[in-house]
């Protein structure tokens, strides 16, 4: 690992700008007002502040504000209602299962809505112990209200000074997560290759480069000024966004039959100078990322123009000396890859340039009304919440799970002598999630992390006892906790404890062993309700609903290909169409990969068939990148090898994906699925082509027009012909798996 890299990749993220936001927000009234002798006055507007900042994660501006006005009326309402009840056991524990329920149900409408949720979790388990008389209440809602207001004006005071700043963060993030995925194709062309391992982390790569990409397809379609303006610097992040997303299927384009190629070229040493290149783009990849995000101007380049040229000729020498007809079709494969690095490389450099912001060099132009159909918009009904208020849904399993499991931590905790028993709670509704993977995973992160910071605070109120020094430390560890609790579990729970038990010490004076001792104490019995809960309560497994995703998968694929493969059959190419197909396409495949990653995170017993799913997934993979390749001949070949002989191969591919889409839904497999690909008429004028081409070359006959023809039909029938026979595999695997529940 690059440190010094990551370091300036963290610096420069939104990450640290959001916790270096949320500190100063929550942090600066208890600071003045501590001043005035008004602390108390102080932590509650900080409280107020604290739960809005909940709510600002990043999106569209509007989002942004609508959401923290909402959270903070819903905050109000929670507190007023929860501080009426707390000295009432019954109404406090009835009103506990009403709002754990209601409050996780809201998440069908997205991860804003969810946060609102979270927020108004947060400060009812933050009133339960804090009766209060009606006009000290009053007071205390006067202040909630303040500091919600006060940290939303400071957001959006920030983005009015730095508008652009978040969209190109996120574009950076999500340069660097197409890097990464660049990286992990690079190990393909090592000669040890274990492909299972790999393409694990490549399926896992790829639901973060979507999650990337969707949230800055939010940031930018639906920003108007972006949209209907020409702000150059809005423009401009716009057009590098667009180029990305190109860049991202270009590299897919790239897949190739590996086990085939190292067949052929494992005696020799040209695929390592193939992915020695490969890494230098990725390099390269991470440096402009990295550039947006900061907003200064990335490097130019010349080593990796050079590096380009050296395996151009490398390559060329390699050809003239190893040509036969026995690795023809290797050779030809090798040079689309070496078109395909060369095509990436001229696109990192126009990203380099776009990053100089010089519109007189940097053509914005171009009509983004066809990209606007990228977004995905979420439905705001009541519709949507009464279809999930049903078993089926996983919500309303975690919403039932959540309430019960509170409702335990709370009749528990009223048994306990253990202070501050509302850490019980917050363990409780800040581990449980809705899959039973990222519960498990988030219990043991939560452990963890509390044992390590609570060590951490307790070296540090050890070796130091200067209140100004240790108020430094705290603020270092706050925005530690809110850099890293969206993008670090692990840390961020590490940050938080430290901070915490730092804040009580500076605060309230607290003898630190009682502190040390009930986090811990409660965040053990918090977790283990949580562990409980997350396996008996309705618990929703990943098998239960990944045949949905399959299918989805199975259905976005076959959309993909007839847009793209109606191109080579003389119709039209619709760029929007294309592009929405294309996306509905990777984001089906990134939610089934994400689905089945889960999956096997859950116990043994509860799997179902995970190595026939595992290549199930891998083969729509193969098959998202085949499609894409194809589409990249759309534009250079389809117009010259357009023919009606590509109509049946077309039919017959399109046959055998919806084939496999019946079987899973419970059809009988079609009896034709596995005829030859040769009898396409297709495939009979390649072979006239490929025979003639290979007497040409035993006659050392090299430079003809029989090469050229060759070279443009042969890799497009080549894509077709792997569609094909990627389809029949499914319809095999779909067989298999059809009886899933």
């Amino acid at each position: 690992m690059d440190y010094r890299k990551e370091y300036r990749r963290f610096i420069t993220s939104h990450y640290l700008s959001d916790g270096v936001r949320i500190t100063v927000g929550i942090a600066l009234p208890a600071i003045l007002l501590s001043y005035f002798n008004l602390l108390s006055e102080g932590i509650a507007i900080s409280l107020g502040a604290m739960c809005a900042s909940t709510t600002d994660i990043p999106g569209p501006i509007h989002h942004r504000r609508n959401g923290m006005m909402i959270c903070v009326i819903a905050v109000i309402l929670v507190a007023l209602l929860t501080t009426i009840a707390s000295t009432h056991p019954l109404w406090m524990g009835s009103l506990i299962a009403v709002f754990c329920f209601v409050f996780c149900m809201i998440g069908v409408y997205g991860a804003r809505s969810n946060s609102i949720g979270v927020a108004a979790l947060l400060i009812m388990v933050l009133s339960i112990d804090r009766p209060l008389p009606g006009s000290e209440l009053l007071l205390h809602l006067l202040y909630l209200t303040a500091g919600g207001l006060w940290y939303m004006v400071l957001s959006l005071a920030l983005y009015s000074i730095r508008p652009y700043k978040l969209a190109q963060q996120a574009l950076g993030e999500n340069i660097l997560n197409t890097s990464a995925y660049l990286r992990i194709r690079a190990l393909f062309y090592s000669n040890d290759v274990n492909y299972d391992e790999v393409y694990q982390q490549m399926l896992e790569q790829q639901v973060k480069v979507e999650q990337s990409q969707n949230l800055v397809n939010e940031l930018l379609f639906k920003n108007r000024t972006v949209i209907k303006e020409s702000i150059p610097t809005g423009r401009i992040l716009m057009m590098i966004h667009l180029d990305v997303l190109d860049l991202f299927e270009k590299t897919i384009t790239s897949f190739q039959d590996y086990k085939l190629l190292h067949s052929y070229f494992d005696n020799s040493d040209i695929l390592q100078k193939y992915q020695e290149v490969i890494y230098q783009m990725a390099d390269e990849l991470d440096e402009i990322g990295i550039a947006v995000q900061s907003g200064y101007p990335a490097t130019a380049n010349e080593k990796l123009q050079d590096s380009v040229q050296q395996l151009k000729k490398y390559f060329e020498d390699f050809r003239n000396a190893r040509h036969t007809a026995e690795n023809l079709e290797g050779l030809i494969n090798l040079r689309q890859i070496l078109q395909s690095i060369e095509d990436i490389v001229s696109r990192l450099n126009t990203l380099q340039l776009y990053t100089t912001y010089d519109k007189k060099k940097i053509k914005t132009d171009t009509d983004i009304a066809d990209y606007s159909g990228l977004i995905n918009t979420q439905n705001i009904s009541w519709q949507l919440l009464k279809d999930n208020l049903t078993f089926d849904s996983n919500t309303f399993r975690h919403a039932v799970r959540v309430s019960i499991a509170t409702l335990a931590g709370y009749i528990i905790s009223r048994y306990l002598s253990v202070g501050h028993s509302y850490w019980i709670l917050l363990t409780i509704i800040v581990i449980l999630k809705p899959t039973y993977s990222l519960t498990q995973k988030r219990n043991y992160q939560r452990l963890l992390g509390t044992a390590i910071g609570a060590l951490i605070a307790l070296g540090l109120l050890f070796f130091i006892e200067n209140k100004t020094a240790l108020f430094a430390c705290m603020l270092i560890l706050m925005v530690g906790t809110y850099s890293f609790l969206r993008s670090n579990y692990l840390l961020g729970v590490i940050f938080t404890t430290a901070y915490i038990l730092v804040l009580f010490h500076l605060v309230y004076g607290t003898n630190l062993k009682t502190i040390f001792t009930d986090r811990l104490i409660d965040t053990a019995i918090g977790s283990l309700i949580a562990f409980i809960a997350n396996f008996l309560i309705v618990p929703a497994w990943e098998k239960e609903k990944i045949k949905d995703y399959m299918l989805a998968a199975l259905e976005k694929n076959t959309a993909y290909f007839k847009d793209v493969a109606a191109a080579f059959s003389g119709k039209p190419v619709i760029i929007s169409g294309y592009k929405k197909s294309r996306q509905d396409a990777f984001v089906a495949l990134a939610n089934l990969s994400d689905a089945f990653t889960r999956m096997l995170s859950e116990p043994k017993f509860r799997q179902y068939n995970s190595e026939q799913v595992h290549r199930f997934v891998v083969l729509n993979h193969t098959l998202t990148s085949h499609i894409a390749t194809l589409s990249h001949y759309v534009l250079t070949h389809a117009s010259k090898q357009a023919s009606e002989d590509f109509s049946s191969i077309i039919n017959a591919d399109t046959a055998k994906l919806q084939s496999a889409s019946d079987i899973l839904k419970g059809g009988e497999p079609e009896s034709k699925i596995n005829e030859a690909v040769d009898t396409h008429k297709i495939n009979e004028r390649l072979n006239e082509l490929l025979s003639k081409r290979k007497n040409e070359l035993n006659e050392k006959i090299f430079d003809t027009a029989t090469r050229q023809s060759l070279g443009e039909l042969k890799p497009v029938v080549d894509q077709f012909n792997l569609i094909s026979s990627i389809a029949v595999d499914l319809n095999k695997i779909s067989a298999e798996l059809k009886v899933l529940p």
